[in-house]
């Protein structure tokens, strides 16, 4: 292998010139991740973790559902399955809230302007 060439593409067996978005890309659909979270949430580890933390212990139903929402996509012919999966990562919300300046700055206004309104300017004299 080239030192220069990256390790993902060689590792892909495509060569590394060739680029592909995600949405051109089929996705491979995994319940392995679904099974290996339900799993660990019968964990003593995290379910202690979850008492320490929230006080209350994991009924793990978020994990079930998930799992079961993976097994009825395998049931799905591939092309509904990659229409599912697109429509679901459109309506994930952003972490991020985009904002103008102006709506910005209302906001910020919004949040911090009592601490601008409380701090007194000192004078010179």
């Amino acid at each position: 292998m080239d030192p220069k060439e990256a390790p993902s593409a060689a590792a892909d067996g495509a060569p590394p010139s060739s680029t592909s978005t995600s949405s051109q890309k089929p996705r491979h659909l995994s319940c392995i991740n679904c099974f290996d979270a339900l799993w660990f949430c019968y964990s003593p580890f995290y379910q202690m973790q979850q008492y320490y933390r929230c006080g209350n212990f994991d009924n793990c139903f978020g994990k079930w559902n998930a799992l079961f929402d993976c097994l009825s996509l395998k049931t799905k012919r591939s092309t509904e399955v990659q229409e599912i999966l697109e429509a679901r990562e459109k309506d994930k919300q952003h972490i991020w809230t985009y904002r103008t300046v102006e709506e910005a700055s209302v906001n910020w206004w919004m949040m911090y302007g009592h601490v601008m309104k409380l701090s007194k300017p000192k004078s010179d004299s």
